[in-house]
Formats: C-alpha cells, sequence, structure tokens
C-alpha cells in the first residue's frame, strides 16, 4: 500500500478518508524532525502546507509521486526541482475563492472606514463625544477600485464591489478575460500607469513569483491618487515593504489594508503597527472553519487521486 506523509494535523475524517486508500504517517518536520526524514525515504505523497519544498528536501525523498500543497498558492514549492523530478504537485485554488474575496472586501471597508482605530477608541473608553470631522472615513460605494492580479478571487472581489456597491472596477493581468468582463462588469486596463493613476482602491491579489516580487515599490506607490488605499492580499513579498512604509509617511497615499507581509509573523517593532491608516491582518484570508476544512479535503483528495495514478484536478505543473 501507498504511504502520504503528512506534516500537518489533518481533521479526523479527513484522516479517516485518506486512510481508506493508503497508509498515512505524520510528522512534524521541526518538532519530529528524525521522525520527519525517515518516513520521507519511503513515502509516496507529501502533504500539507507551507513547507519549502526544494532540491534539498527532495533529495531524501526517492518515491515521492505528489505534492499536495493545502493552500492555493504554492511560493514555497520549488517548481523546477519538482518537475524535474517528474513529480506532480497539486493545490486547492477553487474552495477558498468566495472566502477570500469577502476577506478582502471586509479588508477593504474596514480600512476605508477606520473601523479598527474607531474599535479601539470605543474600547479604550476614548468615546466621550459625538466623532467630528477629524476621524470620519471614506466611502467605498461608487468609488474606483482596481485590481492588479485577475484570478478567480479577484473576480469573485469585482463580482462583489461592481454589483453589490456600485463600483467602477477595473483590472490588470497578464492576459485579457472578456468573460469575467462580461460576469463582473469589471474592465481591462492594459496599461498599469492608468489604474493606478484612477484607482481609490487599488487591490493586489497577484501570487508570488521570479516575476512578481516586489514589482509593487515607490515608483508605483507614487503614481497613485494621495487619496488611494492599497491593499495586499496576494503574497507580502510582491511588495517593497520599506517602500510602502515610506509612501504612508510622506502622505503619498491615505492608508493600507494588509493581510500578508514580506516576513510573517509581522516583527513587533514593524512601523506598520504603529500606524492608524493601516489595518494589518494576520494572514487570515481563508481563515474560517468551514473553508479550512474544505481545503483539507480537496488537498486530501488531490493526493489520493496522485498515489493511486490518476490525474489529480488541481495539477500545478506535472511531472
Amino acid at each position: 500500500m501507498s504511504v502520504i506523509l503528512s506534516y500537518v494535523e489533518p481533521p479526523d475524517d479527513v484522516l479517516a478518508l485518506m486512510k481508506e486508500h493508503s497508509e498515512v504517517w505524520i510528522a512534524r518536520p521541526k518538532k519530529q524532525q528524525e521522525t520527519f526524514y525517515r518516513y520521507l525515504k519511503e513515502a509516496d505523497a507529501l502533504y500539507g502546507a507551507g513547507l519549502k519544498v526544494d532540491e534539498e528536501l527532495l533529495s531524501h525523498a526517492p518515491n515521492i509521486k505528489v505534492i499536495s500543497n493545502v493552500s492555493v498558492g504554492y511560493d514555497n514549492l520549488d517548481m523546477e526541482a519538482i518537475t524535474k523530478r517528474g513529480i506532480i504537485a497539486t493545490h486547492t485554488p477553487t474552495v477558498l475563492i468566495d472566502t477570500m474575496a469577502d476577506t478582502m472586501f471586509g479588508l477593504m471597508l474596514a480600512t476605508a472606514r477606520r473601523m479598527p482605530e474607531l474599535h479601539r477608541m470605543v474600547k479604550e473608553g476614548q468615546w466621550k463625544k459625538p466623532m467630528t470631522s477629524e476621524f470620519f472615513g471614506t466611502n467605498v460605494h461608487h468609488k474606483k477600485l482596481g485590481i492588479i492580479g485577475m484570478g478567480r478571487i479577484g473576480e469573485e472581489v469585482a463580482r462583489r464591489a461592481s454589483v453589490g456597491f456600485h463600483m467602477d472596477v477595473t483590472y490588470h493581468n497578464r492576459t485579457r478575460k472578456p468573460e469575467a468582463e462580461a460576469q463582473t462588469g469589471a474592465s481591462f486596463a492594459e496599461d498599469i500607469d492608468e489604474l493606478l493613476e484612477t484607482s481609490d482602491f487599488i487591490m493586489l491579489m497577484t501570487p508570488l513569483t521570479d516575476a512578481t516580487h516586489h514589482m509593487i515599490g515607490a515608483e508605483t506607490f507614487r503614481k497613485m491618487k494621495q487619496s488611494a488605499i492599497f491593499l495586499n492580499g496576494g503574497r507580502g513579498a510582491v511588495v517593497v515593504e520599506e517602500e510602502l512604509i515610506d509612501a504612508l509617511h510622506q502622505g503619498e497615499i491615505a492608508g493600507a489594508g494588509l493581510d500578508v507581509f514580506e516576513k510573517e509573523p509581522l516583527h513587533p517593532e514593524s512601523p506598520l503597527l504603529s500606524m492608524d491608516n493601516v489595518v494589518t491582518l494576520p494572514h487570515i484570508g481563508t481563515a474560517t472553519h468551514e473553508t479550512r476544512h474544505a481545503m483539507y479535503v480537496d488537498a486530501a483528495k488531490q493526493c489520493i487521486d496522485g498515489v493511486l495514478g490518476k490525474r489529480p484536478e488541481h495539477v500545478i505543473q506535472g511531472g
């Protein structure tokens, strides 16, 4: 029987599902390093999220046929090394779409309306009189939203924005998506500068790749409106964080809502934490009980198909 090595603790029902088709061994790479590498030598599949799977790790895994990532992002995977060995890598791009879109829209609302800042004010007993204009936020409805990276999640954000909030939505993407435009009301901005210069909210939803690493920096922020709010739900390293901080300090943009950072967890001395115009979330875009469970199930199904010799549904790049 094949062996699936899980480096996370899957829910009981997901573990039972995998055990119907394969042996399942569980070991944490950091806490049980010796056991993990011993299991890795025998494993046919690797299941989990966040582990850096590179040339060095794969040199200890001669039998691996499939790597199942419990995530939509896969910047933890060295796809060149994986593909060279004929290994199939999978991810979970569909079950989290709506939840991630909800998070990003919530982040936009919270940042625009200064909700965390005002929440703290109330909790700390500082609300002693009616709120005056220095505490006012800005409208979201009928504003212009620019989305950089129009994947499935971006499409759902666009739909919520155009239909629910009557926003003017534009997007910049490697390829134009006419079907998404018809379904969401979004328009394509071939020139990213036009999107940057005209949008009230700019939402970054690109994955982290060699091409997107640090693609957003000082020059990008200078092109935005001073009243613009920047939102990042992609990956932290797509942005030069120091240059974002500079842009906020210098008033080049009005605020930011961030669910991801260059280094996570965010360092407790980060200037972002002392800025009232920045909303910071601990990378919880998909963190609901329902969605995380669905991700575990989806990844398990990809893993099972792989060890049974079937083509999984959500292959990142096959061998």
